[in-house]
């Protein structure tokens, strides 16, 4: 941890709580079972927590998955200032993020491509 800047770690210590929380306690039907914290970035005086969040799923998964999460940032905001010991509790942003499905959709055309040209061969 060495070299790590205080919103970095701090954004580490969010990830992995928040995660916890959404696995084990909220019990909205709207969250999808495979949800995953994959980052967190900190403003500067750590008051904002910007969470993005992988969803495997549609467009309507992703869209439930942000209201459910929204609707209970209330609750994982106060679940997470009992654990995380910070002067200010930050708000919660919750962003989905598409780069796995960005990043499948890349190696899927990839793998289309070298087919094609082997193909062609």
């Amino acid at each position: 941890m060495i070299g790590l800047r205080r919103s970095d770690r701090v954004g580490d210590e969010i990830r992995r709580v928040v995660a916890d929380i959404i696995q084990n306690e909220i019990k909205d039907p709207r969250l999808p079972p495979m949800v995953s914290v994959v980052e967190v970035r900190m403003s500067r005086d750590l008051s904002h927590a910007y969470l993005y969040i992988s969803v495997m799923g549609d467009e309507q998964v992703r869209k439930d998955c942000e209201a459910a999460l929204s609707s209970a940032s209330g609750y994982i905001r106060r679940a997470l200032t009992s654990r995380v010991r910070l002067r200010i509790a930050p708000e919660l942003h919750f962003i989905i993020d598409h780069s796995i499905e960005h990043g499948a959709r890349m190696i899927r055309l990839i793998d289309e491509a070298i087919g094609g040209s082997q193909k062609d061969d």
